[in-house]
């Protein structure tokens, strides 16, 4: 395998624990983080092309699955939302299920009922946003 297909996890240490405990259990464990669903998703960077993991909170809308590109409510996108900008082929785990995803950033048209999806979920995103001087983006992930 090419190295730059076995996916780097977050290099910040929680998330990457979470992420260790989700992949070592085959899925089975780390499903939820402080009560919330979560997931593992996979990008390709966008300038060194190394498969990047993290996890993040999701939810669904029909067969879609939601995620936020809060940042903690940083000026800054996350990097892993900057990569799928760039490559929006991804892969995604949801406990056991490994797929292929098409990531999108939800349209402004969309984005106030799919954002109170996730602020039902999490309803610190809106905290986020507040703090944020930024739009925070509400990516879709489209199985493919």
């Amino acid at each position: 395998m090419d190295r730059a297909d076995e996916p780097m996890d977050s290099p910040t240490p929680w998330v990457r624990k979470h992420i260790r405990t989700y992949v070592d259990s085959g899925g089975t464990k780390g499903t939820t983080f402080y009560g919330v669903q979560s997931l593992l998703l996979t990008t390709r960077g966008r300038r060194s092309g190394q498969q990047r993991r993290t996890a993040l909170y999701y939810g669904q809308d029909g067969d879609r699955y939601l995620v936020v590109a809060s940042n903690g409510g940083a000026q800054s996108h996350p990097s892993w939302y900057l990569n799928l900008t760039a490559h929006p082929d991804v892969t995604v785990q949801v406990g056991p299920e490994v797929f292929a995803a098409v990531a999108s950033t939800a349209e402004p048209a969309d984005k106030p009922r799919l954002w109170q999806i996730m602020t039902g979920l999490y309803p610190t995103y809106d905290d986020y946003q507040r703090k944020a001087r930024r739009e925070i983006p509400l990516v879709i992930l489209t199985p493919a």
